[in-house]
């Protein structure tokens, strides 16, 4: 494996800024790099420190700004000039689900472009990878985000084969492409970045001092399961209500397109084509998210046996109660209510 000399260091890193950008994200990654081969040694009073990455920020035009909750942003350079470095980072964004990034910064978007088609090494950390799926680099590639961007990819970059359940996704096979998960999936990032361009051990102690935890359960198990997705679709949505009063019922399903046929004169083919069209999701895969959602909740706050949760939510059959929570949530049942379960602070 080839390593680097110190001759090579510092290495060029250019994080994005945008008026949309987190500055939690934006200004935590720049920190962490800048301290990487320092802050250790500094903390153990060791004179062996290198300087492992040169961190800039970029903006569309270089000049100072605020971003989101009105944090102030002083950037470096402006893509504009097109500056150019082997790693380009485009942290968190603060962006509505049903917002769109088509046509905002269309000079920045070209850079990006530019800078993959020199070599550049591109990251995103969460919703990073909408501005990333702009540039068109994701399209046909596998790709992460937080979970609550996966309407938004489907409805915008259909083409991006995106993946909620991962914290960290590589686009291509030499993983010069890097999508990270949820919000605080820039310390995965983070993380990642250093042991590759600097080394492991350096990852491992920056972790250590920062308390960066690496999430290797995934997205899952805090994705929330039921999501309404606006649509105008009223046959469909009076069973989504439905649904939510009485999904434990059994046979809910049966009952519901009986419902459909009955008050709205929709057969059973043309009622489950319309409800995936609306909902994103087939019928049965609904069902089975408001169930497990509901065991879920039950599990953070009750200390009910998983047994009793099963039929409380409508499953007479632990054991497949189980391997469902399993494949949706990504933990056991006793592995979430371990990460979530309510804990008694007043003893």
């Amino acid at each position: 494996m080839y390593v680097k000399t110190n001759e090579e260091y510092p290495i060029d890193v250019l994080i994005v800024a945008i008026p949309e950008s987190a500055g939690s994200a934006l200004y935590g990654m720049l920190d962490v790099l800048a301290a990487t081969g320092s802050i250790w040694q500094t903390l153990l009073r060791s004179a062996d420190e290198t300087r492992y990455f040169r961190v800039r920020i970029v903006s569309p035009d270089g000049r100072l700004f605020t971003c989101g909750n009105g944090i102030p942003v002083n950037p470096d350079c402006a893509a504009s000039d097109d500056p150019a470095a082997p790693i380009v980072i485009l942290p968190e964004l603060w962006l509505g689900p049903d917002e769109s990034l088509a046509g905002r910064y269309p000079e920045l978007v070209e850079w990006i472009r530019r800078r993959h088609a020199t070599g550049s090494h591109i990251y995103s950390a969460c919703s990073g990878a909408v501005l990333l799926a702009e540039t068109g680099l994701l399209d046909g590639c596998p790709a992460t985000s937080h979970w609550g961007y996966q309407d938004l990819f489907r409805r915008n970059y259909p083409d991006v084969r995106f993946d909620p359940a991962p914290n960290l996704v590589y686009a291509d096979p030499k993983g010069r492409i890097v999508t990270a998960g949820g919000t605080t999936s820039w310390h995965d990032l983070a993380l990642h970045i250093i042991a590759r361009h600097a080394n492991p051990g350096e990852a491992l102690r920056i972790a250590k001092v920062y308390l960066l935890k690496w999430h290797d359960e995934g997205e899952l198990p805090y994705t929330s399961l039921v999501r309404p997705l606006p649509h105008g679709d009223a046959v469909v949505r009076r069973a989504e209500e439905w649904l939510q009063e009485h999904f434990r019922a059994h046979d809910a399903v049966g009952q519901v397109v009986a419902r459909a046929l009955q008050h709205d004169n929709v057969p059973e083919r043309t009622f489950k084509r319309r409800f995936k069209a609306a909902t994103g999701v087939p019928l049965i895969d609904y069902l089975q998210n408001l169930r497990i959602e509901q065991g879920k909740h039950l599990l953070e706050t009750s200390d009910l046996p998983v047994e009793e949760i099963s039929a409380a939510v409508g499953y007479a059959d632990t054991s497949f109660f189980r391997r469902l929570f399993k494949r949706l949530a990504g933990l056991t049942p006793v592995a979430y209510r371990r990460m979530f379960g309510h804990q008694d602070y007043s003893r």
